[in-house]
Formats: structure tokens, C-alpha cells, sequence
């Protein structure tokens, strides 16, 4: 076929695809170089006036010293049990307490700890995860449950329930403890799990973080599009809004965890029988065991456990952290 042919019939030639080719190697090269003086620029107007740029950080002695300071604050408790859970009781009362002891007694501690008093350490344990599974869990089930239909839902009473909520918020929860005291009492259900897990259900904060983060996470677009395909309001729940709440999700429920796991002062006045007492209680326990008539002094069982308690929040974060993101839905919807 001749080239002429070819011109008529719509193909090019040759030269003309060189041509092309060479245009838009042009095109690209002068792309480029564009993107690298835009590039330049913002990080020169960034150095210049002083904003974060990740391709230009800037650099300040003042705050890195001060961030050092606060990371050593920070990480000084941890290191304090690192350190003195390695020790006997005799090192304990003998040694500097940044400083190693004579004899590094780690395991043989560990084990003393779930050992001792006829391992009534592992049923603490046990009693706390009851409590932050059943506990922290149902909070965070019931936060998200309700955060998403305020959010998304409009009935009767919402501003009411707006109202309720911050000033729930306000109250303090050690302001709460008597009462619900006095509660429990009446209902017979002091002195058992129950009197931990069912205050644990309500966490305040936690239907107002998912309320928010609902209101602005899951766009009303995409649930319109779904109800328009069909889907009742369970399945759009489950297969489209829940995947988007992921970063609310795990940013309540780590908020629980942590609020059931370290809880102090209502299990001390719930809780009689040391069966149902979680780590908290039952290492402060052994503290004071050594001001008791006869106590012996277990000090470097309690740092030991202290050590063990506080390992399951640090997985849980590690674990967790990749999901605390956010802008998940961020271009799912043109406006």
C-alpha cells in the first residue's frame, strides 16, 4: 500500500509518528522541568517562612530539644520498669533505681509472678481482659452504632441527645462512682463482673468522637447511591460506612481499652472478693501487702507485673496504628 494510500485512509506515516513521538517527548521534558521549578520554589517559600515541608523539613534546635525533653519524660516510667523488673527484692531496696542489680533475676520474676499466692495473678490478668472485651468492646460497638445514626439520621429529640451528650461529657466519672454505687447496691450486683462491665458500656466520648467523625467520614452521597442500588440501611452500614469509619473505629476503641484496662477507683469500690479484681487492684494490693502486720515486701513482683500489665496496651497500639488513618474517603465523591 502506497503512502499516499495511507494518509487517505487515516493511518500516518512514518515520519509523522517521529514527529508525534518527538512532540510529546518535548512536551513531557518541558512537564518535568516545570514540576521541579514549581517544587524549588514551594520549598524556598517554605524555608522562608517557616512552614513544615516534607521535602524541606524545617529545623529547629529549640524544638527538638524540647520534643527530646518530653520523650524522655515519656518513656522514663517504662524504662524505670525495664530496669528494676531485672532485680531481686534484695537489689531492689539496695541499688539505685536507674541502675542494674547484682543478679539479673527477669524470668525467675516472671515466673514468681504467676506463681505467686497460688497464681492469683493470671486470674487478674484474666479478669481485666474480661473487662476490656466484653467491657470496652460493647462501648465501642455502641458508640458507633449510635454516632452513626445521629449523624446520619434525622428524628425527633437529636438536639436533645446533642445536649445530653456534652454535658455527660462534662462530668467527671469519678463523680459517677457513688452513685452508681448505690445503684448496684440496690440491684444486688456489686462484688461481681457485672459491676465493671455494664459502667464500662458507656463511654460519653466515644458516641460523640463517632458522631463526628461519622458527620464528616461518610458522605451522604454515597449512602443516597446505595439506597438508589437497593441496599437497606444494615448492608449499607456494614459493607460501605464501616470500612470509611476504620480510623474512628480504632481511635474509640483504643480510648476504651485503655480507660477500662487502667480503671482504679470502681472496681476499689465495687469489688470485695480479690477472685474478680483486675490488675490494677490487685497489684496495688500487693504494694500494701508489705504495710500489713507480718506483709512481706514484694516490691520487685509488683514492678515485674507492672511490666507484664502494661505489654497486651503496647501491642494493641502497635497493632492498631496502621489503621489510624485518615481521609480514607477522600475522592470517592466528585462534589
Amino acid at each position: 500500500m502506497s503512502t499516499a494510500t495511507m494518509t487517505s485512509t487515516g493511518r500516518l506515516t512514518a515520519s509523522e509518528l517521529k514527529a508525534q513521538e518527538k512532540a510529546a517527548k518535548a512536551a513531557e521534558k518541558a512537564r518535568q522541568k516545570r514540576i521541579a521549578a514549581d517544587e524549588k520554589a514551594e520549598r524556598k517559600r517554605a524555608a522562608k517562612n517557616g512552614f513544615s515541608n516534607p521535602a524541606n523539613p524545617t529545623r529547629s534546635i529549640g524544638l527538638t530539644v524540647v520534643c527530646a525533653i518530653f520523650a524522655i519524660y515519656c518513656l522514663f516510667p517504662f524504662a524505670y520498669l525495664m530496669i528494676n523488673a531485672t532485680k531481686t527484692q534484695a537489689d531492689f531496696t539496695s541499688t539505685f533505681g536507674m541502675g542494674f542489680g547484682k543478679t539479673f533475676a527477669l524470668w525467675d520474676n516472671i515466673v514468681t509472678v504467676f506463681t505467686y499466692q497460688d497464681g492469683i495473678f493470671g486470674r487478674w490478668f484474666i479478669n481485666t481482659i474480661l473487662y476490656v472485651v466484653v467491657g470496652a468492646g460493647g462501648a465501642t460497638l455502641l458508640a458507633i452504632m449510635g454516632g452513626y445514626a445521629l449523624a446520619k439520621f434525622r428524628f425527633p429529640g437529636r438536639n436533645l441527645c446533642f445536649a445530653i451528650i456534652i454535658g455527660a461529657i462534662s462530668v467527671p466519672g469519678i463523680a459517677l462512682a457513688v452513685p452508681q454505687f448505690l445503684l448496684f447496691a440496690k440491684l444486688n450486683l456489686t462484688n461481681t463482673p457485672w459491676s465493671m462491665i455494664i459502667p464500662s458500656l458507656v463511654s460519653t466520648f466515644g458516641l460523640y468522637l463517632m458522631w463526628i467523625f461519622s458527620d464528616q467520614a461518610v458522605p451522604d452521597e454515597l449512602l443516597e447511591a446505595a439506597r438508589v442500588d437497593g441496599a437497606g440501611e444494615f448492608r449499607t452500614f456494614f459493607q460501605i460506612s464501616l470500612p470509611l469509619l476504620a480510623p474512628g473505629i480504632v481511635t474509640t476503641a483504643l480510648f476504651a481499652i485503655v480507660a477500662t484496662w487502667n480503671n482504679y477507683f470502681l472496681p476499689l469500690i465495687m469489688l470485695k472478693d480479690s477472685n474478680w479484681y483486675p490488675l490494677t487492684i490487685g497489684l496495688n494490693q500487693w504494694k500494701d501487702q508489705a504495710s500489713t502486720a507480718g506483709g512481706q515486701a514484694i516490691q520487685n513482683l509488683v514492678i515485674t507485673g507492672s511490666l507484664i500489665t502494661i505489654i497486651p496496651l503496647v501491642i494493641s497500639f502497635l497493632c492498631l496504628q496502621k489503621y489510624w488513618q485518615s481521609g480514607l474517603a477522600a475522592g470517592a465523591v466528585k462534589e
